[in-house]
């Protein structure tokens, strides 16, 4: 398969299937922000820590003057780097001009990568900086770690019924409870939990 005619998960969700019994992917949704044929990388959306935003926010020193995040979770985004944070969050950038350069386009931040859907993902800690100020983006979700998949892996792992794919909706990952992401995510596919075998998945 080439990549030309491969298909791109890239901003959909992952729904684990019942075969998946890995902990940090069992029931687990993960958002997908990029995917080429060189592989995948994404964030687990349901899997909260025990560490709150504010405490986040003291390790860094840095004071959360968001009343609307102070009681928020901080998420296990995956196995890889669990020591970085991940902000996914709604997009920041000024929109482009008509007719501009789109590799001259400013971010609000030193290292934002655009992400489709009307979000971002940023890792550097100047995003943290603005919430700390009481600004930044409107809707954010903050993560340790993230999932990632080498060359070929992910689509293995689809043709191996271990996930449902379906396009992921900003509404589940910043409005929803975490404990109701799950069931919201394969509500999107017209499902309920109780459908899913562990060999479901292809007709």
């Amino acid at each position: 398969m080439t990549s030309s005619d491969a298909t791109n998960f890239s901003h959909q969700f992952l729904i684990a299937m019942p075969s998946v019994q890995d902990d940090t992917f069992a029931r687990s949704v993960v958002y997908l922000c990029e995917h080429s044929e060189r592989g995948a990388l994404g964030l687990v959306i349901n899997k909260p820590t025990e560490m709150s935003l504010k405490r986040l926010f003291e390790k860094v020193d840095l004071p959360l003057n968001r009343a609307d995040l102070s009681d928020a979770q901080v998420l296990l985004g995956g196995p890889v780097q669990t020591e970085r944070g991940f902000v996914l969050h709604d997009a920041m950038s000024p929109p482009l001009a008509e007719g501009a350069d789109e590799d001259k386009a400013e971010h609000a931040y030193a290292s934002t990568l655009p992400l489709g859907g009307g979000l971002e993902m940023t890792t550097s800690k100047d995003v943290l900086e603005a919430m700390s100020s009481g600004a930044g983006p409107k809707r954010v979700l903050v993560t340790l770690g993230y999932a990632a998949w080498g060359e070929g892996q992910l689509e293995s792992e689809i043709a191996e019924n271990s996930w449902l794919t379906v396009q992921a909706d900003p509404a589940v990952i910043f409005d929803t409870p975490v404990e109701q992401r799950y069931d919201r995510a394969l509500g999107l596919l017209g499902l309920k939990g109780f459908m899913l075998t562990p060999d479901a998945g292809h007709a």
